[in-house]
């Protein structure tokens, strides 16, 4: 016997999984999580806290590229942990339309 919750998860997913599984949402919806990912690494590189490497880096280090490398991981990981949540859900629904399936099954 399936629980309300179970319940009303089946009713969510089923109206809004395909909304959810759509590239551009997972961006936008991820965007601060791969923010919050990023953003130390560009404090830690722009800080100056380790005075040698900061000299290194600036006479043979392109900034354009730390900039590019820290917006494809942002976009990367923002899409990486959206999807992932909603392959995880998307195998919940599966699994509890399953036991219906089975519970419906036995009671005939």
């Amino acid at each position: 016997m399936l629980s309300n919750e179970e319940k009303e998860f089946i009713a969510y997913w089923e109206q809004n999984r395909l909304k959810e599984k759509k590239t551009f949402r997972q961006l936008l919806i991820g965007l601060p999580l791969g923010l919050v990912f990023t953003l130390p690494i560009l404090v830690n590189f722009m800080s100056g806290w380790y005075k040698r490497a900061d000299m290194v880096g600036r006479t043979q280090f392109n900034p354009v590229v730390l900039i590019c490398a820290a917006i494809i991981i942002v976009v990367f990981f923002a899409i990486f942990s959206k999807r992932h949540k909603w392959e995880m859900n998307e195998q919940r629904y599966q699994e509890l339309k399953a036991r219906l399936k089975n519970e419906e099954k036995e009671a005939q």
